[in-house]
C-alpha cells in the first residue's frame, strides 16, 4: 500500500457476505523529529582555530563602539553575558571578556560540512540557521531509533569538526528544539509521545515556540507561569485577548505542532513590530523605543536567517490616525545608525504622534543580481560599525 507523511495505510482483509471485501484502514504514525544545535557556535569555531581561547571568556562581535554581541561562549555566560547584548554592556559585566571579530565566511563554511553530514541520514532538513536544522528522520528510524540517529550524528559531527552539538528528539518540531536546549552543552534529550501531556504541563510559557520576552510578561502579569496555567484557559478567551495567536497558544501549550519540516522554505524577509500602549509624541521617543527593538531584532536574525544575504533594512511607522509609512535603504550590513537613520525619514514623511514601530531586513533571492557593494560577505548577526548608505 501508499505511504504518505502523516501515515500508512495498511490493507486488511474481512468476510463479507460473498467472498471477501477489501477494506483500507488508516493507521496514523508519529512524526520523528531532531532538531540539532551546535553549541555556540561562532564562538566554539572560534576557539578551535585558535585553542588558546580554551577556557577563557570571549564574546563575537561587540567589540565597536556601538557593536552587539553575537554570540558568545559559556565561560563568558558565567559572567551574564548574552547574545544580542551591547558590547559595552558586556564589558561592564566581564571586563577580561575576550571581543573577536565576526568571521561569517569561516562559520558558513563549517555550517555547510556539518549540513552534509545532516544530509548523510536524511534529505528532510530545515535548516534555522547556520547552528541549527531539523531533521525529519520519520522513515529512516524504521530500523533506527531516531535516540540512536541524533546520538550517531553528535558523535559524527565532533569527529568531523571538532565540535559539539546538542540535539532534541520529539514526535514535533516545538518539542524537538525545547529538548534540545534542555541538556545544553554537548547533550540530548528526547520526550516520547506518552510524556508529552506530564512535560507540558510545568513547562513554563517562555519556553513555547514563538512566545518573545514581551509576551510572556504579559502571561505572568496575568498569574500565568506554566503550560498549565494556559491549558485552564478557554480558547475563546485566548483569542479574545491575544487574536489568531491565541489560537496558535491553546494548542502549542498541549504539545501540538502540526508543522512540517521544510527543506526547500525560503525566508524572504525578517521582521520585529512593537504596537505601544500609548503614542510617543516626538522622534526622540520612537527613537528610545527602536533602541530597545534592535537587540531582539538582531537575536531574530541570528536564530532565523540562516546563509541568507540581507538586500535591504527598512523601518515601519504606523501613526495615530492609522496611515501608515516605510522607509528602507539597500545595504547588506546593516547597523544601528542605518535603522535610526530610516526612522527619522519615515517620521519626517508624517510627524504625528505615533502607534507602532517595525524594523527588519529583506533578504536577496537567488534571481537578483550580486550588486559591486553586495561583493563582500554580509555580517547581519552583529550590526557592526559599518558605514550607513545614503537616503
Amino acid at each position: 500500500m501508499e505511504n504518505d507523511r502523516s501515515g500508512s495505510r495498511r490493507a486488511i482483509w474481512r468476510r463479507g457476505g460473498i467472498g471477501f471485501v477489501r477494506a483500507v484502514r488508516v493507521v496514523k504514525s508519529v512524526r520523528k523529529i531532531i532538531h540539532v544545535d551546535m553549541d555556540c557556535f561562532y564562538a566554539a569555531v572560534e576557539m578551535r582555530e585558535n585553542p588558546s581561547l580554551a577556557h577563557k571568556p570571549i564574546a563575537v562581535g561587540g567589540g565597536g563602539k556601538r557593536g552587539v554581541v553575537t554570540t558568545c561562549n559559556y565561560e563568558a555566560r558565567k559572567y551574564g553575558v548574552r547574545s544580542a547584548m551591547p558590547g559595552f554592556q558586556a564589558r561592564e559585566l566581564c571586563p577580561q571578556l575576550i571581543f573577536l571579530p565576526v568571521r561569517f565566511d569561516l562559520y558558513r563554511a563549517v555550517s555547510l560540512q556539518v549540513r552534509q553530514i545532516l544530509r548523510d541520514v536524511t534529505p528532510l532538513i530545515e535548516p534555522l540557521s547556520l547552528d541549527e536544522a531539523y531533521l525529519d528522520v520519520t522513515d529512516v528510524s524504521s530500523a533506527r531509533y531516531a535516540w540512536d540517529i541524533a546520538k550517531d550524528l553528535r558523535q559524527r559531527i565532533f569527529d568531523e569538526t571538532g565540535l559539539t552539538a546538542s540535539a532534541g528528539v520529539a514526535s514535533n518540531k516545538m518539542l524537538a528544539k525545547i529538548a534540545s536546549d534542555w541538556r545544553k552543552p554537548n547533550g540530548q534529550f528526547a520526550i516520547t509521545p506518552d510524556q508529552v501531556a506530564d512535560f507540558m504541563r510545568v513547562l513554563p510559557v517562555r519556553k513555547l515556540w514563538g512566545v518573545g520576552p514581551k509576551t510572556a510578561q504579559k502571561l505572568v502579569a496575568v498569574g500565568i507561569h506554566t503550560c498549565g496555567d494556559l491549558q485552564a484557559i478557554a480558547k475563546v478567551d485566548l483569542v479574545q485577548r491575544f487574536g489568531s495567536w491565541g489560537d496558535e497558544m491553546f494548542h502549542l501549550c498541549r504539545g501540538e505542532d502540526d508543522r512540517a519540516v521544510q527543506p526547500h522554505r525560503i525566508r524572504k524577509s525578517l521582521s520585529i513590530e512593537n504596537t505601544l500602549p500609548d503614542n510617543l509624541p516626538s522622534l526622540a521617543a520612537c527613537r528610545g523605543v527602536l533602541n530597545e527593538m534592535l537587540p531582539e531584532l538582531i537575536s531574530e536574525i541570528q536564530q532565523k536567517a540562516g546563509e541568507r544575504v540581507i538586500r535591504e533594512a527598512f523601518v515601519k511607522v504606523k501613526f495615530a490616525d492609522f496611515t501608515s509609512t516605510t522607509c528602507q535603504r539597500a545595504t547588506t550590513a546593516p547597523d544601528s545608525d542605518t535603522f535610526m537613520e530610516l526612522l527619522g525619514t519615515a517620521f519626517a514623511r508624517n510627524p504625528k504622534p505615533v502607534r507602532l514601530i517595525g524594523a527588519g531586513v529583506r533578504f536577496r533571492t537567488d534571481d537578483q543580481r550580486l550588486d559591486v557593494a553586495d561583493e563582500q560577505p554580509a555580517l547581519p548577526l552583529s550590526f557592526i560599525d559599518a558605514p550607513s548608505s545614503s537616503c
